[in-house]
């Protein structure tokens, strides 16, 4: 389990990393991470390592890389 969560966050870093910030749904859509719950978990690994920073909007929440 800790390996692809380590192995998601690599493909939300990725994909933060080319497309500048993202909404949840495209950033969903641009790592093909399936469940919900396994997209959550690599924001989480993310997030707790600092790197990304988070925007709530009315409708969505979007998320970029820090530095």
């Amino acid at each position: 389990m800790i390996e692809l969560i380590g192995t998601n966050a690599g493909k939300v870093w990725n994909a933060l990393h080319d497309g500048g910030k993202m909404s949840l749904k495209a950033l969903k859509k641009a790592t093909k991470i399936k469940a919900e719950k396994d997209m959550y978990a690599a924001l989480g690994w993310l997030a707790k390592e600092g790197k990304l920073a988070f925007e709530e909007t009315d409708n969505d929440i979007f998320v970029s890389l820090i530095g």
